[in-house]
């Protein structure tokens, strides 16, 4: 049972991950179904799902608003500040239910595809809300550098050019090379004015991670 309450116009950090850490995307197509699944299910109107280089449009409000995102082999994280609870609990139902679907039938399996319900945080400082989104942009860097958090980034262009190229995040966008529409980033506070401001501050974060200041920010999950 999660132990944060979900208010109205609040936000959040949200995440998953596979039961018994397994892999819950196993190839682009999975990845792709996920992130299409952001903006198609983010409705307050039923829609019939269609992916990928489809050019369908939402039918209604979106039920949240989304500020970052990030998918990785065995988890996801996402920046949500919510409308109204009920939205945000319907929207976060039909994300992992109809993945779960459709990845169960994909992949010929049964039973639970995720760890029990979605894990939340609730964002109430500032300085974490600032924060939050360079944590779950540097995501992927664990995939370069399984432990470049301990031993620090072996060149930071390298770092940039892999973030810069990981299609299943919203770096792109924060940086000004791509547009995502699963974003409404008027929803949430402006911290830099730039995206060369965002890319400075996150090259900031990686080559002076400090785990114990972090932590004392916000929760770490890994």
């Amino acid at each position: 049972m999660r132990k944060t309450e979900i208010a109205d116009n609040y936000y959040y950090h949200v995440y998953n991950r596979g039961v018994d850490k397994r892999k819950i995307f196993m190839d682009d197509y999975d990845y792709a179904r996920f992130q299409s699944s952001l903006f198609f299910l983010n409705d307050s109107k039923p829609v019939i799902m269609r992916f990928i280089n489809d050019q369908a449009e939402r039918n209604g409000e979106p039920l949240v608003e989304i500020g970052a995102y990030c998918l990785m082999p065995n988890h996801f994280h996402l920046l949500i500040k919510t409308k109204s609870a009920a939205g945000f609990t319907a929207f976060m139902q039909k994300l992992g239910t109809s993945y779960a679907m459709y990845f169960n039938k994909k992949h010929k399996r049964t039973g639970r595809l995720f760890e029990n319900a979605f894990k939340i945080n609730l964002i109430n400082k500032d300085e974490y809300l600032r924060h939050i989104s360079i944590y779950i942009h540097t995501n992927p860097l664990k995939l370069l550098e399984p432990q470049w958090q301990v031993n620090k980034i072996n060149g930071i262009q390298l770092a940039h050019n892999f973030l810069e190229n990981y299609k299943w995040s919203s770096y792109p966008h924060y940086i000004k090379i791509k547009k995502d529409d699963i974003l409404n980033l008027d929803a949430f506070p402006e911290y830099f004015q730039s995206g060369r401001d965002y890319k400075d501050f996150l090259e900031n974060w990686v080559l002076n991670y400090d785990r114990a200041k972090i932590s004392l920010i916000f929760t770490v999950f890994t």
